[in-house]
């Protein structure tokens, strides 16, 4: 059934509008597996701009401090869906990090089980599995090694230089995944 140009218009306006709206800084999800209130911490204006920019360079080859285009399917559409992340080699593996929190790509990667990463016209399409919390101390403190000067304001006072137990504290408001290319 299609909707008419006109109802198609409204709905793009009203998207346009509560894109441009102020957001929350954070926004309350159910709680996790490990019973910890789950987080996301929602970009503002700015930030889902330069997220956009990001994106649209790692699209056409330019990948900034190691970013690339992720596109996983959403978990209620099918669509894909579309955001900039920092794949992190780590020892045995790669791995994706949400420093964000319980986010939409998080949702959807736990849903799709997998999607592409894409740096200019190579689109690396890939498994994912979820690292449980308790395994993610070592994983999160060298990425914050390597990109803490980006993502610090969503790790509060976690830093690569904290204790293993603040770490671990910290581990279940970050989930990671681990990555196989197919």
């Amino acid at each position: 059934m299609s909707q008419s140009p006109q109802h198609d218009e409204s709905r793009q306006q009203q998207e346009s509008r509560d894109h441009d709206a102020p957001r929350a800084k954070s926004q309350a999800q159910p709680p996790t597996e490990s019973g910890a209130p789950a987080r996301y911490v929602k970009p503002g204006r700015l930030a889902a701009r330069l997220n956009g920019a990001i994106g649209w360079l790692a699209r056409r080859g330019i990948s900034l401090a190691g970013s690339a285009d992720l596109a996983v399917r959403g978990r209620k559409s099918g669509t894909w869906r579309r955001v900039p992340v920092n794949p992190m080699t780590f020892e045995d593996g790669r791995y994706l990090v949400s420093a964000r929190g319980d986010s939409e790509w998080v949702r959807n990667m736990r849903a799709a089980g997998g999607g592409e990463l894409r740096v200019g016209r190579r689109t690396r399409p890939f498994t994912a599995v979820e690292v449980p919390p308790a395994q993610t101390p070592a994983l999160l403190r060298a990425y914050l090694r390597r990109w803490g000067w980006e993502v610090k304001a969503y790790f509060g006072e976690i830093t690569a230089d904290s204790s293993d137990a603040e770490l671990l504290a910290a581990a279940p408001r970050h989930p990671v995944f681990r990555i196989t290319e197919s």
